[in-house]
C-alpha cells in the first residue's frame, strides 16, 4: 500500500518506536487504518527532505499540519497569481443577532482569521443601499428565522453581486431551501453551537467563489493546463491510502476532462455547425478542467496531500 521497503519501516519502528502494532496468533504486524495514513504522511513528507528523528513523534493530525504546509506553499504560488485575497475576510452581516454572536473574541479566536464586518443591516434591502458603491464582500452572513417563499426574490434585488451567500435560517419549506441551494447559497439550520457555526464558516472560506454558485456558461480561452497526466497519475497513486477516495477521483477526473478537451480541438469537422458544436464541446470541458483543478487544490489543502508537482 505504501510502497516502502520492510527494512525501512522495521528500522524505523525499532530506532523511534514509530508504531505500536498488534500481533496476529501467528507473529505478523496488524496495522491499523490511522497506521497506514500515519506512515503515508510519514514517507511524503521524508521523501521531501525531513528527518525522521523529527517526525516521529507526531501523531496523525500533527503529520497532517506539516504536510498541510507543503500543500499551501505549493498552492500559494499559482493561488497569488490567480487573485491577491485581502488579509481580512469580509462579511456583510444583516441580522443583529448574528452580528453580535460573531463578535464574540472566543468565537473569532477559533476561526482563526481576521474579519471585517459590516452590519449589522436590519434585512438584505438595508445592506444593499448600505453597501451601494462599496468594495464587494466577501461573504453576505444572513440571519432568517422563517424563509418564505418570496425570500429569493429579495435576495436577487439585494445585488450580493460575487460574493457567496449563507443563511442561517430557523425554518423553510423544502422547496425553498432547493431553489436557493442550487443558486449556490450556503443554507444552515438553527440553532448551532458556535463550534459548528465556526466550522461552516471555514468551509465557506475553503471553497472557491468559483465553487460556491452555479457553474456560468463556458467562456473561450480556458486557462492551460496546471498538471500534466503523468503528475496526476503520481497524485492519485499517493491518495490510495488515505480513507477518502476524493482525491484520486477527481485526479482522474482532470485526466478525462483534459483528454476530451484535446479531442474536442482535434475532431474532424464535417460543417460549420459541427465545428462550432465540437468549439462548445472543448471550451465547456476547459471550463470543467480549471474548476476541476481548483477542486485539487482544495481536497489537497484539506486531507493534508501534497499537490501533484509541475504546477504552473
Amino acid at each position: 500500500m505504501l510502497g516502502m521497503p520492510v527494512a525501512t519501516l522495521r528500522v524505523w519502528e525499532r530506532r523511534y518506536g514509530l508504531t505500536a502494532a498488534a500481533l496476529s496468533p501467528g507473529g505478523q504486524r496488524l496495522y491499523s487504518a490511522e497506521d497506514v495514513k500515519r506512515l503515508a504522511l510519514l514517507k511524503q513528507l521524508t521523501g521531501l527532505g525531513h528527518a525522521i528523528g523529527r517526525l516521529a513523534a507526531l501523531d496523525l493530525a500533527q503529520l497532517r499540519g506539516v504536510a498541510a504546509t507543503h500543500a499551501q506553499a505549493r498552492a500559494a504560488a499559482p493561488a497569488l497569481a490567480r487573485t491577491a485575497p485581502s488579509a481580512a475576510w469580509r462579511l456583510v452581516v444583516v441580522g443583529e443577532a448574528l452580528a453580535t454572536r460573531l463578535q464574540r473574541p472566543a468565537l473569532l479566536r477559533r476561526l482563526g482569521r481576521a474579519v471585517e464586518l459590516f452590519g449589522s443591516y436590519a434585512d438584505l434591502a438595508q445592506a444593499s443601499a448600505a453597501l451601494a458603491g462599496q468594495p464587494p464582500a466577501d461573504v453576505w452572513l444572513v440571519h432568517q428565522p422563517q424563509l418564505q417563499a418570496d425570500w429569493a426574490a429579495a435576495l436577487a434585488a439585494a445585488q450580493p453581486g460575487p460574493a457567496r451567500v449563507a443563511v442561517l435560517y430557523g425554518y423553510a419549506p423544502e422547496a425553498v431551501c432547493e431553489a436557493l441551494a442550487d443558486r449556490g447559497v450556503a443554507l444552515l439550520r438553527e440553532p448551532q453551537p458556535d463550534v459548528v457555526l465556526v466550522q461552516w464558516l471555514q468551509a465557506l472560506q475553503a471553497l472557491p467563489a468559483a465553487l460556491s454558485r452555479p457553474a456560468a456558461p463556458a467562456t473561450a480561452g480556458a486557462a492551460p493546463r496546471r498538471w500534466s497526466d503523468a503528475a496526476l497519475a503520481e497524485f492519485a497513486a499517493a491518495s490510495t491510502s488515505v480513507a477518502c477516495e476524493c482525491p484520486r477521483h477527481v485526479a482522474e477526473l482532470l485526466v478525462q476532462l483534459s483528454r476530451f478537451e484535446a479531442y474536442s480541438a482535434q475532431c474532424a469537422h464535417r460543417s460549420p455547425a459541427d465545428a462550432a458544436l465540437h468549439d462548445f464541446l472543448g471550451r465547456v470541458a476547459g471550463d470543467a478542467r480549471t474548476r476541476f483543478e481548483a477542486a485539487l487544490e482544495q481536497v489537497a489543502l484539506h486531507d493534508g496531500l501534497l499537490l501533484p508537482p509541475g504546477a504552473t
